[in-house]
């Protein structure tokens, strides 16, 4: 006979787990996909959040009313979702990316939606961020991000979350920074070359004025851009691997400022 019975402190420290791991899955990349449905999301949090509480070693959470309890709570949910949300930012750096190429090469008047985010997006930053996606999944990143999830409640366990401002802050302004960087890494082809393209048709303006080089300038910069795209596809995973340290990065520093 199957024996379910559990007492009421057990309840609140898997309940605790819980809402620290379903703001994770619903804010970390890939699991919080729109097209990923919500049912899976739901069972997926509770799903861990079970096998955690069967294999963590449960610290008592010590409270005096409904309130004390709520705080707590919070502060498992803001736990979960600074961890996913620090994995969510380096995202991003895709979407700059693909916004730099497009309004070099003059894509950034097409514009589509983008049925992950459901925001209207550029045609190369939906491309690069379909594609870190996919190197996310190939490589293996995502169970990473699982990982990195269970071992925050050895790190940071169940009400023992101490949020530092200055150091959360911190991380915050480094990550500005690298931000710029990687996204010119990832876009500085296109972007050489449209410069040196635009220097062309600025010499080729002044030799030949009777030449409509707008019009002409316009076509070029699609059809090469396009081409230069195709050529650097083998980069692409190598700014993958750029990304995903910045990730880790992210992840680990915003756990420390937890600590």
């Amino acid at each position: 006979m199957i024996d379910i019975s559990f007492t009421y402190a057990e309840l609140e420290y898997f309940l605790l787990i819980l809402v620290r791991v379903s703001c994770f899955v619903f804010v970390a990349p890939f699991f919080s996909m729109n097209n990923t449905p919500r049912q899976i999301r739901i069972g997926l949090s509770i799903f861990l959040s079970y096998l955690l509480f069967l294999s963590l070693d449960r610290n008592e959470v010590v409270y005096d009313s409904v309130v004390e309890y709520a705080v707590i709570v919070m502060k498992e949910a803001v736990t979960g979702f600074l961890i996913g949300w620090g994995a969510q930012l380096c995202t991003t750096i895709a979407a700059f990316a693909g916004s730099i190429v497009d309004m070099e090469t003059g894509l950034s008047m097409v514009s589509l939606m983008d049925p992950a985010t459901k925001e209207t997006a550029t045609f190369t930053g939906v491309f690069y961020q379909y594609m870190f996606t996919l190197f996310l999944i190939i490589t293996g990143m995502y169970q990473y991000l699982l990982q990195a999830l269970i071992d925050t409640f050895t790190l940071i366990p169940v009400n023992g979350a101490v949020f530092r401002t200055d150091a959360l802050l911190e991380s915050m302004i480094r990550f500005m920074s690298d931000y710029v960087i990687i996204g010119f890494r990832i876009c500085l082809p296109i972007f050489c070359v449209m410069l040196l393209l635009n220097c062309t048709l600025g010499v080729l303006a002044k030799v030949s004025p009777q030449m409509n080089m707008f019009a002409v300038g316009m076509q070029m910069k699609i059809l090469i851009g396009l081409i230069v795209m195709f050529l650097t596809v083998r980069m692409l995973p190598d700014a993958a691997n750029f990304i995903f340290d910045e990730m880790k990065r992210m992840i680990v520093s915003f756990v420390e400022g937890m600590m």
